[in-house]
């Protein structure tokens, strides 16, 4: 008997691809001129009253950098119609007090910001572009404003060593919750893994920091630690499984298991101006080719943990072996583990060369 399809939780809602910055690390297509015909606002409110009729909870809007959508207050004030609890992704380079009151007054429930560094300097070598006392400025904008506020800290070898500063930068503002989450080397990470991929020492601080200040906010502010999956004896699994509990709607209209899932080649995609939303997670193709474990390879499929990681990233496991359905190299018992040590070593002999990221063709 076939295993119930799951609804899903969470709907990301891609915005634009469009984003002043040019962050190292960006999980947005290497190739996103391609997709530059954004939905319009029409296609965007049918989306998330779909997506609402499917189970989703929670709609994130995201980019890109959401704040360039015009009609993003308009999107907002759809979700809340359609009863979702909705939050936003920014780099807040483009935000001012008037941006965060008209997303008030439309109903935003939070606010997420990614914090690159605690100077400007780490900041701006990241984003390749000045934007450290702005995103500052909003942060402390919302919290007035009284939004519940998530700081968003990708961690890497440029930033680890001023965790701590970062942490207390925190605590200083009141934010409710910090995410301090590792690269995940897909997009434009991978591009620049050599350059980002943290030493074991520095993982090892990082890991003693984190838990001290786990119990030195208890209480006050959340503090979750994402560890790198490059030094990991098993992988993630990736948001909780691939069709399992995420949608994801690019700027363009497809829809996609994960936000990075165009990293592999060969998947059709459907688009929202063509099928429901319904349609597409119940019965395409492409949420049913990685869904659940019964196309698990060996050793995956006798792995007991194979239903808790489903044999980790999909993206990953292409992007590092050219096939996604081999299992995670990320995972010690991988036939291809070795990749991972590999890539270890490349690092440590790293020009620190970063290649930004830019509109291709």
């Amino acid at each position: 008997m076939p295993t119930p399809i799951p609804r899903p939780m969470s709907l990301c809602a891609e915005l634009t691809y469009r984003c002043p910055l040019k962050c190292v690390y960006c999980s947005n297509p290497l190739h996103m001129s391609r997709y530059a015909d954004e939905l319009d606002t029409e296609n965007w409110t049918r989306v998330l009253h779909e997506a609402a009729a499917l189970g989703v909870i929670h709609v994130h809007f995201s980019g890109g950098e959401p704040l360039l959508r015009p009609d993003l207050c308009e999107l907002v004030k759809a979700a809340r119609e359609a009863d979702l609890y909705t939050d936003i992704s920014t780099s807040a380079f483009t935000a001012n007090r008037e941006t965060f009151e008209s997303l008030k007054e439309a109903g935003l429930d939070s606010v997420q910001v990614s914090l690159l560094d605690s100077n400007s300097e780490g900041n701006d070598l990241i984003a390749g572009t000045a934007s450290f006392d702005q995103k500052c400025s909003a942060i402390e904008t919302a919290k007035e404003l009284g939004f519940p506020v998530t700081l968003n800290v990708v961690l890497h070898r440029h930033n680890l060593d001023r965790m701590t500063e970062v942490l207390d930068m925190a605590c200083d503002w009141g934010v409710e919750r910090i995410e301090l989450a590792h690269v995940q080397y897909v997009g434009w990470a991978f591009e620049n893994r050599a350059e980002l991929l943290p030493t074991r020492e520095q993982l090892t601080r990082a890991k003693e920091i984190a838990n001290e200040y786990v119990e030195k906010t208890r209480g006050k502010m959340f503090v979750l630690h994402v560890l790198p999956d490059y030094y990991q004896s098993r992988p993630k699994a990736c948001l909780s499984g691939w069709g399992s509990q995420f949608i994801t709607v690019a700027p363009d209209g497809a829809v996609l298991p994960c936000q990075t899932a165009r990293e592999i080649p060969g998947l059709e995609f459907p688009n929202v101006r063509d099928d429901s939303l319904s349609w597409i997670w119940h019965e395409s193709d492409v949420f049913n080719k990685f869904r659940g474990t019964d196309w698990l390879p060996e050793p995956c499929q006798s792995c007991e943990y194979k239903e808790a990681d489903f044999g980790g990233c999909r993206c990953q496991a292409f992007l590092m072996t050219g096939d996604a359905s081999r299992t995670d190299p990320v995972c010690h018992l991988a036939p291809d583990h070795d990749l991972v040590l590999h890539a270890i070593n490349e690092a440590e002999s790293s020009s620190n060369d970063f290649t930004y990221r830019t509109v291709r063709a």
